[in-house]
């Protein structure tokens, strides 16, 4: 497992199946080549060798294909983004919006 080199991939939701993941993760180029190679058995999940293309996975998982892994990891909530109606009485958005 190739911890140091994972790419993060957010999702959406709190899981995801393995096929969806290879594909969104750009692990395999298309949906048929994914199911291929999770049959084949060239797909890890956190270091173990998975073949069930409808399992699932949780944020933290590690999917790997050969030398090429991914991260999952969650998608920026409601309260990950920045609203400038929300702020604080202090933030001038036009100085914001100028830098």
């Amino acid at each position: 497992m190739q911890s140091e080199d994972n790419v993060a991939v957010a999702i959406s939701g709190e899981n995801i199946k393995l096929g969806q993941f290879v594909k969104l993760a750009n692990l395999a180029g298309t949906g048929g080549e994914a199911k291929g190679l999770i049959a084949q058995g060239e797909v890890t999940v956190n270091g173990a060798v998975e073949t069930r293309r409808g399992v699932t996975l949780e944020v933290g998982d590690i999917v790997c294909i050969g030398e090429h892994c991914a991260r999952i990891t969650a998608e920026a909530g409601e309260d990950d983004y920045f609203d400038e109606a929300t702020a604080n009485d202090d933030f001038d958005p036009e100085k914001w919006r100028n830098m």
